[in-house]
């Protein structure tokens, strides 16, 4: 039975489950009714950072353009741009014993495609979460729903794993942002 989270909360995730090596961060959503003529097009992006919260070299930027990092630890799944269908719209498998030991954090976020240009934010979209599996076991560890907290936000800090005395910790995050993706890239250090 997964842990449920609450934006907030942070859960270990390795201190207890000895030999958890494989895991895959699901994330899914949902549109709601919108007549503005454009699809909706979400997009995970990863930024796997230092102690101080930044990107230090682009290659941890994961994203539709860039799939895994230089170690081969975070590798992305590959762009839904509908998220049509049940479960996962899109997920990230990350080998935790291969994430190089100068990356403190690994954030996942979520952004809307052009969302300025298309009036679209995260006011129009229900159902969001991350869950974190344990793909040996084929098993949800952690499941954190959004919730409809969000109006104008075109960005979300969905949540992170970090390092904490040798283990893996996950926090649920949810913290929303404006500027899409640009505005997160600014956040973790990276020059857009």
């Amino acid at each position: 039975m997964p842990i449920n989270l609450s934006k907030g909360q942070k859960v270990d995730l390795t201190k207890g489950n000895a030999g958890l090596d494989h895991i895959m961060a699901g994330l899914g959503w949902d549109t709601n009714r919108y007549d503005g003529g454009h699809e909706f097009d979400l997009d995970v992006s990863v930024f796997m950072t230092n102690e101080q919260g930044k990107v230090e070299t682009d290659t941890n930027f994961i994203f539709y353009n860039n799939a895994q990092d230089a170690a081969g630890s975070v590798v992305y799944s590959g762009d839904n741009r509908t998220g049509a269908g049940e479960g996962d719209d899109e997920s990230v498998n990350i080998t935790l014993s291969k994430v190089p030991a100068n990356v403190a954090k690994v954030a996942f976020t979520v952004t809307i495609h052009e969302a300025e240009a298309r009036g679209q934010n995260f006011g129009q979209v229900s159902n969001a979460y991350i869950r974190i599996v344990d793909t040996a076991k084929n098993e949800e560890l952690i499941r954190y729903d959004l919730g409809e907290d969000y109006s104008v936000e075109t960005a979300i800090v969905v949540g992170e794993l970090y390092r904490h005395n040798g283990e893996w910790k996950f926090a649920a995050v949810g913290s929303g942002f404006s500027g899409g993706l640009a505005a997160l890239c600014r956040n973790y250090g990276l020059d857009v």
